[in-house]
């Protein structure tokens, strides 16, 4: 199931899709994306829910990002949002500094930034629906 949306080395960026935070990434994300490397679902969505289940993840535990490379693989929180930007230049390479920071600490951050995002940044009533622009980018 997961391979048929990874075809054409493309990468699934999983996000909230109630989160303003997270849509206004997904926005950044796609507008950078010159490479046409990612594909988006909703955490809450039918595939995103088939997609946290064929990986076994607990979306109470992780609820804000995840990226799929490949069937087997996927990666979570601050290494997510890292190995997104490694796609990116220009100003967006600064952040790869992130990496010298041990996991434990940049996770940290992140989930601080993650259970606040709500009360920072609001939340809408239902996910986002993708402008005619940009629906390819979405599965």
């Amino acid at each position: 199931m997961v391979s048929k949306f990874l075809q054409e080395n493309h990468q699934i960026i999983l996000f909230d899709g109630v989160c303003n935070f997270c849509n206004s990434s997904v926005l950044r994300i796609i507008k950078h994306d010159k490479k046409n490397v990612f594909l988006f679902t909703s955490l809450q969505s039918e595939i995103g829910k088939q997609i946290t289940a064929h990986f076994d993840i607990d979306t109470s535990k992780v609820d804000s990002i995840v990226l799929v490379t490949s069937e087997k693989e996927f990666f979570v929180k601050s290494t997510a949002a890292l190995k997104i930007l490694q796609q990116f230049g220009g100003f967006w390479k600064l952040l790869q500094v992130g990496w010298v920071f041990p996991l434990f600490l940049r996770d940290r951050i992140y989930s601080y930034i993650a259970k606040n995002r709500y009360k920072w940044f609001g939340k809408k009533e239902s996910c986002m629906i993708p402008s005619p622009e940009i629906q390819s980018k979405f599965i």
